[in-house]
């Protein structure tokens, strides 16, 4: 069989993907005035299945991305799954596919220190956060649980990392808090936190903004793809673009520096909602 790198690189060049998530990539590149000037990646393949004759390989492929905008040169990154058939020496049904393929770490193990500053005011360390989130966007800090929808989890590390304080414990419903083997739904559940960050008037606090344009690093953006009131994604801004506008990391499909609007998404729906919280206001 080919080599993986030759596979995906045929595969792009084919344009069989053109009504995919790729279409809508670079559609987006160019309603941003942007251009990718190197595309680099590399598979690894983490399940192969047999049955009569054929194969199935899904892999892994961390796609790197050296974008220009204007004068501006940024790499954006995505782990994204994909899958093909290998049926009598030929490559069949080549095709990204739905995450996650994370695999949830079911081992108990300690966590950070519980740091319970609920009735002080506490100061954002953006810095700190951002550089929690480009350390470990694409690898799990082994000091907490590794979950197979990692979104929320992350972006909670994210904010804890830059001093947002957790209250609530042990009460699973109440407050936002990670502590041995227990978590707050709102650290872990992305619909959970959606609510918390609406509601909380003490410890990590959520200002909702109007536009993803007022985000500034180290703010949290919600996601309801389908529309229906079930929100199912986090990120967090790490940065901003050439003209203003977030750019994201994220667990579940690892990415860095994405766009705010998740339109290259395969989750994506016309009838998306967002929601677009400042941090510590």
């Amino acid at each position: 069989m080919e080599k993986l790198h030759d596979i995906w690189l045929n595969f792009f060049r084919s344009g069989r993907q053109q009504n995919d998530w790729w279409s809508r990539k670079k559609d987006l590149y160019r309603e941003r005035e942007a251009e990718i000037v190197r595309i680099s990646g590399q598979g690894h393949v983490y399940e192969e299945l047999r049955h009569s004759g054929q194969a199935i390989y899904r892999y892994l492929l961390h796609l790197s991305f050296l974008v220009k905008q204007q004068s501006h040169f940024f790499r954006e990154e995505q782990v994204i799954p994909f899958q093909f058939k290998w049926k009598n020496g030929e490559i069949m049904e080549h095709k990204s596919v739905k995450g996650p393929f994370e695999m949830a770490n079911e081992t108990p193990i300690e966590s950070a220190s519980l740091r319970d500053l609920s009735g002080e005011r506490f100061t954002y360390d953006r810095r700190a956060t951002v550089q929690y989130a480009e350390r470990w966007w694409n690898s799990y800090n082994p000091a907490y649980r590794q979950f197979a929808v990692d979104c929320t989890n992350y972006v909670s590390q994210c904010m804890y990392a830059g001093g947002a304080p957790m209250r609530g414990a042990p009460d699973r419903g109440s407050g936002w808090w990670y502590q041995g083997d227990n978590w707050s739904y709102s650290w872990a559940v992305a619909h959970s936190l959606r609510w918390y960050l609406s509601g909380s008037t003490s410890g990590l606090t959520g200002k909702e903004m109007e536009s993803a344009r007022d985000l500034i690093p180290g703010d949290i953006i919600c996601y309801d793809f389908e529309g229906d009131g079930n929100w199912n994604h986090n990120t967090i801004v790490v940065t901003k673009d050439a003209n203003g506008m977030p750019l994201v990391n994220a667990h579940t499909d690892n990415s860095r520096n994405r766009y705010w609007s998740y339109e290259d998404s395969t989750a994506w729906t016309p009838d998306i909602q967002y929601k677009f919280f400042r941090i510590g206001e």
